[in-house]
């Protein structure tokens, strides 16, 4: 068992970033001032500019551990300062995973991996904002809490604290139960998935602070470079591919190895993760033996054909956008990745349903959080976009911009799907932090407004009819994640670098959601007020209709006794 080294024990130490943080620090811009247009047309708009900040600054109030002094969300406070206590280690830092207090090592790394993948596409935005130092201390932030997840070569930390006793828990940030339990995948059990997955982020990040390049048609950031920062991550990149790929328990998903994840984050399926991590992994290191690896894994696991939106928990759609992107910088072979990315990218456009007012809809997916699926397809199509001929370039930028103009207020609901961002913005997101609440019972009126704004911050989303209800124990449509973030900043980040004119939001004026806003409750997996008629799932709906006959038949079978009995007694 290798533990890690005295070098990179320091670097922990060292969570602050590279770059020095602007004094005074930058903050989010006022809701009212997202009601105001620009005073100029150029580039960078200020309007994308703050968007891109405020989307950073979320992970910011999302922290965990001890704050430094350059904390800049003021009513955040250090905290859960004993985790990893119960195994004899030191986890504490790194993000709150949602509304709660957990913090999952599974959607972290995916989070991690699409920021710094964007950051080596358009990490030139950030430049253009001022954000950049902003993006290297995220970053670090959480990197350096997967360096600790991961204390030696087959022992990858995959949860902190568990979705049952954390659920319980309603309050801030200074009475969180301390007693939280540290969960681990190791050789005899295995998680393929996690390891794999967190192989894939450092791989991605050694790369984006490498200082490497996806070529010219792309816009990087060079003033993230750091050698030493980037041989740290590649070194944690190198023993978890090992570890997925040689436990001595096999192939496994790691929430069969730790079922206390399987509800909040549960895994389907890890040849993907595989897949990613060995071509990222061989982009790194400039191995073509690992190069043909992941081509083996993408033919024999079939990638191509597995589509379906792409999220946390299904990242094939990524695998053949990664390879064309590798190989238009000069790295392995075309193959069939250009006509697999564009044979997805297409049915995503033409064939994937949309709701009424716009929002990409998958079936049985977008109904627990749909702003996320419909954000990562179009962060994906615009990933892709630069490499395509002209016709499918306009294509992809087109959809993509649909999407974009949806999450930000051109919905039937007149609501920028962003906190903060503009007097009609969700106000009463699902946050244990933010909320100032802490009786689990009254979650929606103790208090009535949320205490605090968590700016920048991105919701699940509307329902399949577009409607948002702005309920704070709906975390279907209200609760935010690390994840939900990650693709509107690779859309924000675009726009930045491109677009001089204002976002959307801007011609919306206070009250524009007032009036549209709907009655009733909502039927989804939080609240079910609003689940009859129509409105009811159609599972639900049979179940009713086979409880009312059953009830019906027992009724006139027992009728029919009686009218039998009264006809025996005649007799």
């Amino acid at each position: 068992m290798k533990l890690l080294l005295l070098p990179q024990l320091c670097l922990l130490a060292l969570v602050s970033a590279q770059i020095p943080l602007p004094n005074p620090p930058w903050l989010p811009a006022n809701a009212t001032q997202g009601a105001q247009p620009s005073s100029a047309s150029q580039i960078p708009n200020t309007q994308w500019s703050n968007l891109l900040g405020s989307l950073l600054y979320f992970y910011d109030a999302q922290r965990s551990g001890s704050l430094p002094s350059s904390n800049r969300v003021s009513w955040r406070n250090s905290s859960c300062l004993d985790d990893g206590k119960d195994v004899g280690l030191d986890l504490t830092g790194g993000y709150y995973d949602a509304g709660d207090y957990i913090k999952a090592t599974f959607p972290l790394s995916f989070a991690l991996m699409n920021i710094c993948w964007q950051g080596l596409e358009f990490g030139h935005a950030y430049d253009l904002a001022n954000q950049t130092a902003y993006l290297d201390s995220m970053l670090r932030w959480g990197l350096d809490w997967l360096i600790k997840a991961h204390p030696s070569n087959q022992t990858l930390y995959v949860l902190v604290g568990d979705g049952v006793s954390d659920g319980e828990y309603w309050g801030g940030d200074q009475n969180i139960p301390q007693s939280r339990a540290s969960y681990a995948v190791n050789a005899s059990s295995p998680g393929t998935d996690a390891a794999a997955g967190a192989s894939a982020a450092f791989s991605m990040c050694s790369r984006l602070y490498a200082n490497a390049s996806l070529g010219d048609r792309y816009s990087s950031t060079s003033q993230l470079a750091n050698s030493t920062y980037s041989s740290t991550l590649l070194s944690h990149a190198q023993d978890l591919w090992t570890f997925a790929t040689t436990a001595s328990g096999g192939f496994k998903l790691y929430s069969d190895s730790v079922p206390a994840i399987r509800e909040a984050y549960g895994s389907s399926s890890y040849e993907d993760e595989l897949t990613l991590a060995t071509l990222l992994l061989a982009w790194a290191t400039n191995s073509t033996s690992l190069y043909q690896q992941a081509q083996n894994y993408y033919t024999s696991f079939k990638i191509a054909d597995q589509g379906a939106e792409y999220g946390w928990d299904n990242k094939y759609p990524a695998i053949p956008i990664l390879f064309t992107q590798l190989y238009a910088a000069g790295f392995g072979n075309l193959s069939t990745y250009r006509s697999d990315t564009e044979r997805y990218l297409d049915n995503v456009v033409y064939n994937v349903d949309v709701t009424r007012g716009g929002l990409l809809w998958y079936d049985h997916v977008s109904d627990q959080a749909s702003l996320d699926p419909a954000l990562n397809a179009a962060a994906l199509a615009i990933k892709y976009a630069p490499l395509a001929n002209d016709l499918a370039k306009q294509r992809y930028t087109d959809f993509a911009d649909r999407q974009l103009q949806y999450a930000l207020g051109k919905n039937p609901m007149n609501v920028p799907y962003v906190v903060g961002l503009n007097p009609n913005s969700p106000s009463n997101p699902h946050s244990a932090l933010a909320s100032g609440g802490n009786d689990i019972g009254q979650i929606d009126t103790l208090p009535k407004e949320e205490a605090y704004i968590l700016y920048g911050a991105v919701i699940g989303g509307p329902d399949r009819k577009d409607r948002y209800f702005d309920i704070r124990s709906d975390w279907v449509q209200s609760e935010v994640a690390l994840d939900y973030n990650s693709p509107l900043m690779t859309l924000a980040a675009h726009r930045v670098l491109n677009d001089a004119k204002d976002p959307f939001y801007t011609s919306l004026q206070d009250g524009a959601y007032e009036k549209v806003k709907p009655t009733g409750q909502p039927c989804d997996a939080a609240i079910r007020g609003g689940c009859n008629g129509k409105g009811m799932p159609t599972k639900a709906r049979i179940g009713v209709y086979v409880t009312v006959g059953t009830v019906g038949l027992i009724i006139i079978v027992l009728w029919a006794c009686w009218l039998w009995s009264l006809q025996k007694n005649k007799a």
